[in-house]
Order: C-alpha cells, then sequence, then structure tokens
C-alpha cells in the first residue's frame, strides 16, 4: 500500500473514533488489565529476549513464557505484564505482525489473565511475582 494512502487511512480511522456518538477506543475494554498475549515468538528466545522488546513501550514487571513442563522448551507464546496499563494500548498498537527473527509475532490485550500458581521449582523472583499477583486476585 501506499505510504500516503496509508496515513489518509489512519487519518480517517482517528476522526471515525473520535466522532463515534462519545465512544472511546476498543482499547477501553481493556483498561483494568496490564497484561498482554504475546504469540508467535521464536523458540529460542528466552523472558530475558522478550522483556528487552517490549520495554521500549513500559516497564514489565511480570513475564510468563509458557514452557513444555518436561523438555523445558518455550512453546512461543506467554503473557507479560506491565507497570502502567498505558503500556498495553502502545505495545498492542505498535509491535502486533512484527516480525522477529523471521517470525510474525501476535501481541493482543488480555482482559482477564489468572498468574499461574506457584510450584516448588520456581525460581525465587518468579515465585515472589506470582505471590503478588495471586494475592491482587
Amino acid at each position: 500500500m501506499n505510504p500516503l494512502t496509508n496515513i489518509k487511512n489512519i487519518k480517517k480511522l482517528g476522526e471515525q473514533e473520535l466522532s463515534a456518538n462519545n465512544k472511546t477506543s476498543w482499547h477501553d475494554q481493556y483498561k483494568d488489565s496490564a497484561w498482554i498475549f504475546i504469540g508467535g515468538l521464536p523458540y529460542d528466545l528466552t523472558e530475558g529476549d522478550v522483556i528487552t522488546i517490549f520495554s521500549q513501550y513500559g516497564e514489565p514487571v511480570n513475564i510468563n513464557l509458557v514452557r513444555d513442563k518436561e523438555s523445558g522448551k518455550s512453546k512461543g507464546y506467554g503473557f507479560l505484564c506491565y507497570e502502567d496499563q498505558r503500556s498495553t494500548v502502545l505495545a498492542v498498537d505498535n509491535l502486533n505482525s512484527i516480525k522477529i527473527l523471521g517470525r510474525t509475532i501476535r501481541v493482543d490485550h488480555v482482559s482477564n489473565y489468572k498468574a499461574p500458581k506457584v510450584s516448588k521449582n520456581s525460581e525465587g523472583t518468579t515465585k515472589k511475582h506470582r505471590m503478588n499477583d495471586n494475592d491482587k486476585n
């Protein structure tokens, strides 16, 4: 698509949102959650790699990179919590559909994320974060 056409389309969408009978952005339905879903990640990325990528839009305070229970290898998706919910809007808008190491990732809001229970094998920092999250619920 022509870059000028793309700019015009974005401007048109912005005007539609502003004039939509006082309706707010679609992001507003997720205003109570600072969690995002990240899918399609390359399997060899670590939690640190994901935090490095996503920290450009806010301060990540928790990450749950889903791993296989037996092998410990990443399943290619996870959940990340920001300190400020407004960072989720920036991350979803700017990082959805980007390519990382040749794979297109998906980034979306999560409305009711429940952190996994603390297991006996959890690391100290992970255990602390998950205990704090479970106390909030």
